[in-house]
Formats: C-alpha cells, sequence, structure tokens
C-alpha cells in the first residue's frame, strides 16, 4: 500500500469531486423553496464531508489510529488505499477499488443517482400537465428522488465511511423523511382523493415485492 504519490492533502481534489457531485445531483433535484435548498445543502454538505476526508485530511483515521493499528497492525493506515475501511477490516488482500464493498458502493451510488434522473423526469412532465406523478419509480415508491439520494449516500458510506458523514447520515434520513412527509400534506391539498387514491396503493419509500401499484396517470 506504500506509494510515492501523496495519500492525503490534495485539495484540489475534494474540491472539483464535490463540486462535479453537487452540481450533478442539483442537475436533476432543482431546489425551489426553503425546505428543498435546506434539504439539498445538507446533502452538499455531506459530501464536502466526504471528499475531505478522503482526498483532504483523513480525521475519523487519525482518531481511530491507535485501535486499528492495535487490531489490524500489518495496515498503512494513513495510505490512501486504507481508507477503505471495510475492505481493510475484513481482510481484503488486493487493490481495494476491486473489493466486494467497494463495488456494491457503486451499484448504490450509480443506482441512487439514475433512480433521481428518472424520478425527475416524470415529475416534471407531470408539473407541466399539472397532473399527479404516479407513473415511472412513481408507481412503485411515492418518494423516489429521496430514496435515491438516501442510496447514493449509503453507497459513499460502504465506500468510504469517516464519524462525520456517519453522524450525518440518520440526520439527513430524517431531513428527507420530514420533507417527503410536508411535501404529501402539499399534494393531498392539491389533488384531494386521487392523491389519497394513490397513497393507499403505492409505498412511500419501499416498494412491494408483489409489482407496482398505481400506474394510470391522474389529472388534477
Amino acid at each position: 500500500m506504500n506509494s510515492d504519490a501523496p495519500a492525503y492533502g490534495l485539495w484540489s481534489l475534494v474540491i472539483v469531486n464535490s463540486v462535479v457531485f453537487i452540481l450533478f445531483a442539483y442537475s436533476f433535484f432543482k431546489p425551489r423553496t426553503g425546505r428543498d435548498w435546506r434539504s439539498f445543502g445538507a446533502f452538499s454538505a455531506f459530501l464536502v464531508a466526504l471528499f475531505a476526508e478522503m482526498y483532504g485530511f483523513p480525521l475519523s483515521i487519525y482518531f481511530l489510529s491507535g485501535w486499528l493499528q492495535s487490531r489490524y497492525p500489518g495496515v498503512d493506515w494513513f495510505s490512501h488505499d486504507a481508507g477503505h475501511l471495510l475492505e481493510m477490516m475484513f481482510g481484503w488482500k488486493t487493490n481495494p477499488h476491486f473489493g466486494p464493498f467497494h463495488i456494491l458502493s457503486f451499484v448504490l451510488i450509480g443506482g441512487g443517482f439514475v433512480l433521481i434522473a428518472s424520478a425527475w423526469r416524470v415529475l416534471f412532465d407531470a408539473q407541466q400537465r399539472h397532473t399527479l406523478a404516479i407513473t415511472g419509480p412513481y408507481s412503485h415508491i411515492r418518494h423516489p428522488q429521496y430514496v435515491g439520494f438516501i442510496l447514493v449516500m449509503l453507497g459513499f458510506l460502504v465506500q468510504w465511511p469517516t464519524l462525520l458523514t456517519l453522524a450525518m447520515f440518520p440526520v439527513l434520513v430524517w431531513m428527507y423523511a420530514r420533507l417527503a412527509h410536508q411535501e404529501e400534506r402539499d399534494v393531498r391539498a392539491e389533488f384531494g382523493e386521487t392523491y389519497d387514491r394513490y397513497a393507499a396503493t403505492t409505498p412511500a419509500w419501499f416498494p412491494r415485492l408483489g409489482g407496482a401499484g398505481t400506474a394510470r396517470s391522474s389529472r388534477a
């Protein structure tokens, strides 16, 4: 795991990665209200905290270095590869970028962004036609965009867990759940019984294993 290249202190990579992922998420989420911006801001803070430890300064490794070195004496914990904590702790001996947890993280992150993108297209079309978004991902769950953001954050946690992002994750999940609840009240006020029927057949967060709920477009 030793290399002549610096493992940390790469603050330009912190900035580039943070900007790229934040702008990518913004292009699909498109916050409008104060609630949206607070939620998006918290997600952005999660990404900045993650990349600051991934490429800048390994604060979590620094705090845990004594315990980690005593439990896993053969690992150079201040090398960059050692930041993939789960691969290291479970004894993955080769390149951690090809480890099972890293691959799982790519599946979660990629799936999350695909879900955000596909949900946004359905939601944008429904808003243009002043209808309720109930097709595509919305036929399986009522809050696919928020689920997408949660999957992205979970994927990054699996890939590169840190103390700060682990603490931020449940707070962000709570924020998304609260935002979803507030938005449901607004949508119910606009669409009334149409939304009640949709909500009665479509789960909020976890799709039914038996298939989709409502799949027909409804007008206000």
